[in-house]
């Protein structure tokens, strides 16, 4: 089962300028990638409804096992 990670789109509005917003990504999910501080990341939108975050420069996975899937 796939574990999700609920959040916000959160809007900053400085005076003067156009509003920006801004998605803070979860501890729990970076920690599980590997996502460092000040790393390069970009978006992919599939659709409208679906974006893919993609890492150009990922660095190489730290274990050796992988987890297997179980039929469903």
């Amino acid at each position: 089962m796939p574990i999700s990670y609920p959040l916000r789109v959160q809007a900053i509005r400085s005076r003067g300028q156009n509003p920006r917003l801004y998605i803070s990504f979860p501890l729990a999910l970076a920690a599980a990638i590997g996502l460092e501080p000040g790393e390069a990341v970009q978006w992919e939108l599939l659709d409208r409804s679906e974006l893919h975050l993609l890492r150009p420069h990922s660095p190489p996975p730290t274990t050796k096992a992988r987890v297997r899937k179980t039929p469903s």
